[in-house]
């Protein structure tokens, strides 16, 4: 701590990413990321733009991919924000519609950077407790007095909600904007885009880190009526005018047109999900529903702690987090089948 830190940086708690060790061999299962490798054409993309343009600034506005990302959603292309990575999207978006002197929403178990920004902007927070079942009830975000925001699928749960309760929940805060997080929708069931026409208060935020394997080049942007992304550009154009930079456009753009080879690397994890959770619930795991690229599951007899631990010194990294209800849980990423393969067996390790 120094005596020079603001205020700010004092109610600072930040965020805590999964680990990241670069070690070979090790097989990484702790942080979501897509076990394939992006589109070819993607890369090609980020070569060419590499060869020919860094001399240059990018666009500030990434209008192209503005348009691309609106015909695929079926909106105008003033209705897209574009931001470095979904998180920074976020965090305008806690600072564009979220005030200090009015109480926000979101669920105890969920995404961990919403505390993270709410202290960092001074914006009180109410934490709704999930139910039992893990599920979002959606009376308790009812009549919020600052907004909601909350993840679907939710993570670390990986439990989906129908798109009647979330219609619900924007009907019942029509004074506030209601944030859907939706880092795992292509692998879940249907967006909430289509909603943004009848609600104007719904602004979307996704993320091309999960579904179009861009991690490393972060990607996030927003989908709102008109006034909700005007306000995104104020936040943004007061803080950086270049939030993308040129590889990052040039790579969204491809990724963007590479639709049949993204679809089918989709089906792929979902199907190599669904064995997954088929063959941990025979060793003894409850695994609650998942609509996203990872599990959420615990063991009958095992400690979520050791299976960590244990996996860790085998060389596999899964997400251990050590919160009250979910204590005895892990969070598992889905990989390549050979990756799972060599998860089972050094669980039949631990478990026999």
């Amino acid at each position: 701590m120094s005596r020079f830190w603001s205020k700010a940086t004092l109610r600072c708690e930040p965020y805590v990413p999964g680990e990241q060790l670069n070690q070979p061999g090790i097989i990484k299962l702790n942080t979501n990321e897509n076990p394939y490798p992006p589109s070819p054409a993607v890369v090609r993309a980020i070569e060419k733009e590499a060869a020919n343009s860094l001399n240059l600034y990018p666009s500030p506005t990434a209008d192209q991919l503005k348009k691309r990302i609106a015909d695929l959603h079926g909106l105008k292309k003033e209705q897209v924000f574009v931001g470095n990575g979904s998180d920074e999207v976020l965090a305008f978006s806690f600072m564009a519609f979220f005030d200090p002197d009015k109480t926000i929403r979101f669920p105890d178990i969920s995404y961990s950077f919403y505390p993270v920004y709410a202290r960092l902007f001074n914006i009180p927070f109410e934490t709704v407790p999930l139910q039992e079942d893990f599920t979002i009830p959606k009376e308790a975000f009812f009549q919020s007095q600052g907004g909601v925001i909350f993840p679907n699928p939710n993570a670390p749960t990986s439990i989906y909600l129908e798109l009647d309760f979330i219609e619900e929940i924007a009907a019942q805060n029509p004074h506030q904007v209601v944030i859907i997080d939706e880092a795992y929708i292509d692998f879940a069931s249907e967006s909430a885009v289509r909603l943004v026409q009848d609600y104007e208060n719904i602004l979307v935020i996704q993320t091309m880190s999960k579904s179009k394997s861009l991690a490393g080049l972060r990607v996030g942007y927003a989908l709102g009526n008109e006034d909700l992304i005007s306000g995104l550009t104020r936040i943004k154009d007061s803080f950086n005018s270049y939030t993308l930079d040129r590889l990052a456009i040039a790579g969204a753009e491809a990724a963007f047109q590479a639709t049949d080879y993204y679809a089918d690397m989709t089906e792929k994890v979902k199907t190599t999900r669904e064995w997954t959770i088929s063959a941990l619930n025979q060793r003894g795991f409850t695994v609650l529903p998942s609509q996203t690229n990872f599990i959420f599951t615990t063991h009958e007899t095992i400690p979520a702690e050791e299976l960590y631990e244990r996996l860790k010194e085998s060389g596999i990294l899964i997400r251990y987090f050590n919160k009250p209800r979910i204590e005895n849980y892990v969070r598992i990423t889905i990989g390549t089948d050979e990756e799972m393969q060599q998860l089972f067996h050094q669980l039949d390790q631990i478990i026999k």
